[in-house]
């Protein structure tokens, strides 16, 4: 994933994000399948698939540590 793709996903939603994925698992797993039958000539590409799908999920992560701790900010506020 280049760059330009990672700050732009991390843009968007963490509905949208967990949307990516699940696609991004599917074509991981036919990519799996077409290397174990020796349909592919890159054999690199489901090693990118998995690489994708960990900088996805770490976003995620990201975006849902960071909502955490403005709900604690907020909740001090209050009192």
């Amino acid at each position: 994933m280049k760059k330009k793709e990672l700050t732009d996903i991390k843009g968007k939603t963490i509905k949208d994000l967990n949307k990516l994925v699940f696609t991004k698992k599917l074509e991981a797993k036919k990519s799996k399948m077409n290397t174990v039958a020796g349909k592919v000539k890159n054999l690199r590409e489901f090693k990118n698939i998995r690489r994708d799908i960990a900088q996805i999920l770490t976003v995620i992560k990201e975006k849902q540590i960071f909502e955490m701790i403005s709900e604690v900010k907020g909740e001090g506020k209050t009192k």
